[in-house]
């Protein structure tokens, strides 16, 4: 796998570019998180609860408001890993897939233990953080695929029967390699999401929102970024119900005014392509970033993972600006994903002023060692 050459920069590319990456991961964050506490609960059991009409702000979980789930955790490892990837390029090594599945090692650590361990000199900053160091419900298969040091590939997947959502809504920062081609963008969220949800349907439909994602971060429509991933998709085995869904998605748009009931039949399961389907539904109905997301957690269905992966499709669009700013401002580890969001920018569009043949800044290598 090769990257595209990366176009020259000016600021105000770069500025864009850095807005949309915090919108993502804070759009990702924030919508986990808003979702979170709905995440087991049925329709009635939301409304019964928060009232007639559902759960509308950050409500309690894990112990206080604005708390993240897995979603957003392995979202960020995602983060870290293709940061490692660039930078261990300046040793001849180039495969993103190796690198970011040790970045879900690091994560399946922080399931297993008390807090970072110093020891591991190679962790690199983001393992270091303890508030990642907290369990929030990670469904078996992400335990099971990363249970071992083997890697699930697309010939030999961990889960060949896992069809969750997991995978696909750890996927949005794939999307975030705006110099990539659409192609190889959707080939690695492919090969990532294999790592632990090896089922056709659920590491497509990564690899959709993934190049939904890509086509956000480079400026076009939500509209026109589905059509581009409906495209992508028709060249691979397996990817009818994928299709399927995101068509039913796009139908869905002009059938009514937007309501639970809608989003919990686009939803279907809970299946990862369901998921997909409910969230591009939730982004394009919504009539801003808050009505979205309250839209994709009132259903049935798993609303953590309807939440991010809205949140990551609006975050994309908008960029961070449009995100509802008292959300933010009680969203756990919220320093962090601005600081990671803020070095993933930096390394996409400066990369060779950090490290190179012709040498490398130790405070980089520092933050994400080579080994």
């Amino acid at each position: 796998m090769t990257a595209t050459s990366v176009a020259v920069w000016g600021r105000a590319e770069q500025q864009d570019f850095r807005s949309r990456v915090r919108g993502t991961l804070l759009g990702v964050a924030v919508g986990d998180a808003l979702g979170g506490p709905a995440d087991a609960l049925a329709l009635d059991e939301i409304r019964s609860v928060y009232g007639g009409e559902g759960l509308l702000d950050l409500a309690f979980g894990h112990g206080r408001r604005g708390t993240v789930t897995h979603h957003t955790q392995l979202t960020l490892f995602t983060v870290d890993g293709l940061i490692r990837a660039q930078v261990r390029r300046d040793t001849g090594a180039w495969h993103p897939p190796t690198d970011v599945h040790r970045a879900y090692l690091r994560w399946a650590a922080t399931q297993r233990d008390w807090g970072p361990d110093e020891r591991r000199k190679d962790d690199g900053w983001l393992a270091r953080e303890e508030w990642l160091y907290a369990r929030r419900d990670p469904t078996r298969a992400l335990l099971v695929g990363l249970g071992d040091e083997t890697m699930g590939t697309l010939e030999t997947p961990k889960n060949p029967g896992e069809l969750g959502p997991e995978a696909v809504a750890r996927s949005a920062p794939f999307g975030l390699l705006v110099g990539w081609e659409p192609q190889l963008v959707i080939q690695l969220a492919v090969e990532c999401a294999a790592q632990t949800h090896g089922h056709p349907i659920a590491y497509l439909s990564a690899g959709a929102y993934a190049v939904i994602v890509h086509a956000l971060a480079r400026g076009e429509s939500l509209d026109g970024a589905v059509q581009r991933a409906l495209a992508l998709l028709a060249a691979r085995p397996g990817h009818q119900p994928v299709s399927d869904a995101l068509q039913h998605a796009l139908g869905a748009v002009r059938q009514g005014l937007p309501g639970p009931s809608r989003v919990e039949e686009l939803a279907g399961d809970g299946t990862a392509d369901g998921l997909l389907a409910a969230a591009v539904y939730c982004a394009l109905v919504g009539e801003d970033v808050r009505h979205g997301l309250c839209l994709a957690i009132n259903q049935g269905g798993p609303s953590a993972a309807a939440g991010a992966l809205t949140g990551g499709l609006l975050g994309a669009l908008h960029g961070e600006t449009a995100l509802p700013p008292a959300w933010l401002a009680e969203l756990e580890g919220r320093p962090t994903i601005l600081e990671l969001a803020d070095d993933f920018a930096m390394e996409m569009t400066q990369g060779p002023a950090l490290h190179g043949p012709a040498g490398s800044s130790p405070g980089w290598l520092a933050r994400y060692p080579r080994a």
